[in-house]
């Protein structure tokens, strides 16, 4: 028994305890919209890689925090509109203006070719959901690829570090 806690005592002292580099991150994700009325028929030109006032997109996806650690990371997602299903899709992108692959006549993403790496299907409003995902550095961006949804402003990226 003297030399447990000796041990510990030791352990302690000199800092020997083996603590992980990082925890595991979590990221809040907001899905919203604010105009019940927009056409989806068409793309808005919200994509990413436009050059458009996001400001003034009608639809949105917020991501709280931006910027995690490598590592295991969870998306906590949760549908705020109080009339649309809506749906987050992460996939991996070179930089936060890099557009993704996009199926004009379908008016979505092709979401093979952005690289799917997972999602929180379709949430009805006021529903939530999670993906919990192991994620190298890099940046990556989260959309909803509901027909007209992109192109009315439906992505964000979140950088990991």
């Amino acid at each position: 028994m003297k030399a447990l806690k000796l041990t510990v005592a030791t352990a302690v002292l000199f800092g020997t305890f083996a603590i992980p580099a990082f925890a595991d991150a979590t990221i809040a994700v907001s899905l919203w919209n604010n105009a019940e009325t927009v056409d989806l028929s068409k793309n808005l030109g919200m994509v990413p890689g436009s050059k458009m006032d996001m400001s003034k997109a009608p639809m949105g996806i917020k991501a709280e925090p931006a910027e995690v650690p490598a590592g295991k990371v969870t998306f906590n997602v949760t549908n705020v509109s109080k009339d649309m299903i809506h749906e987050m899709i992460l996939s991996p992108t070179p930089n936060k203006d890099a557009a993704l692959p996009y199926v004009d006549n379908e008016n979505r993403a092709n979401e093979e070719k952005a690289g799917h790496l997972g999602e929180v299907s379709e949430l009805d409003p006021g529903k939530t959901g999670a993906l919990t995902v192991d994620l190298k550095p890099g940046i990556y961006v989260l959309y909803c690829n509901i027909p007209g949804h992109l192109g009315a402003g439906m992505w964000t990226t979140v950088t990991v570090k």
